[in-house]
């Protein structure tokens, strides 16, 4: 197995025996033996617990290259200076309020809330803007298909 000989190269390079790496991880020797053997598969938390023992970046147990592997960055993926929303600050305890009371609410009120949400973020992707003054009626017909909208324009 080649995480195996991989986490007895990276181990040995350091010179650090099974038993320092024990101390390190909190896991067994014997199954740090077992891992580095290839009698034992070790899960991803058991991955970062060796990667951080022996303080190397985790794609490092995988890849054999001397440079880290070149990033391939799909229009989906952001780097990490691009901040998500929700991912800290006042946003986040947003998104965590949004969550308690989406949590509380019944499954139709949550489709209907999510059907708007895709309606709005859609326009706004569009570059329409949303007019004021119009009176939208909402209806679920049927539980399992999206709800009827209908828009009305004021009278002036």
């Amino acid at each position: 197995m080649i995480i195996g000989h991989r986490l007895r190269a990276l181990r040995e390079r350091k010179e650090l025996t099974q038993g320092d790496m024990e101390k390190r991880t909190g896991l067994r020797r014997f199954y740090i033996s077992r891992v580095e053997n290839g009698h034992t598969i070790p899960s991803l938390e058991t991955l970062e617990k060796f990667a951080r023992a022996l303080e190397v970046p985790l794609y490092l147990l995988f890849y054999q290259g001397e440079e880290p592997p070149p990033l391939h960055r799909s229009s989906k993926t952001r780097l990490p200076s691009e901040e998500l929303w929700g991912t800290s600050g006042k946003n986040a305890r947003l998104l965590s309020v949004l969550c308690r009371h989406l949590a509380a609410m019944e499954q139709n009120d949550r489709d209907l809330l999510f059907f708007v949400a895709r309606r709005m973020a859609a326009r706004k992707r569009a570059g329409t803007n949303v007019r004021q003054g119009r009176t939208v009626t909402v209806a679920f017909h049927d539980p399992g298909q999206p709800p009827v909208i209908s828009h009305e324009r004021p009278n002036t």
